[in-house]
């Protein structure tokens, strides 16, 4: 190893790694303000038009499921569909919307995989 040169980073590679250590911080935060958004956020589903709904948080917790009385009348396996739909619904809505806010959060980052 040449003298001054460390672990064989110039000055140049060692602001680069520092830079990189900012925003590994940056994006660190913005995720823990993401996580707790996310929670608070409530995303619906519906499926026969609006016969079933379905709320999920951010985190895709179910919060609550609504079932209207015109559904009730088609049958247990049509309303199984049904619900199964409008949580498919919800779900895909969900996993939109966090890739949405990652995308906005780690933007010009070039972060392999996100």
């Amino acid at each position: 190893m040449s003298q001054g040169q460390g672990f064989g980073f110039g000055l140049g590679k060692m602001k680069e790694l520092t830079e990189a250590f900012k925003k590994a911080q940056q994006v660190q935060e913005g995720a823990k303000r993401l996580q707790e958004e996310l929670e608070q956020l409530e995303i619906e589903g519906e499926a026969g038009n609006g016969l079933v709904k379905v709320v999920l948080s951010g985190n895709q917790e179910p919060i609550s499921v609504t079932i209207s009385p015109d559904a009730l009348g088609e049958g247990a396996e049509v309303l199984s569909d049904l619900v199964a739909a409008a949580m498919k619904d919800a779900y895909n809505k969900s996993t939109a919307t966090m890739r949405e806010r990652m995308e906005e959060l780690t933007g010009g980052l070039n972060l392999p995989g996100l």
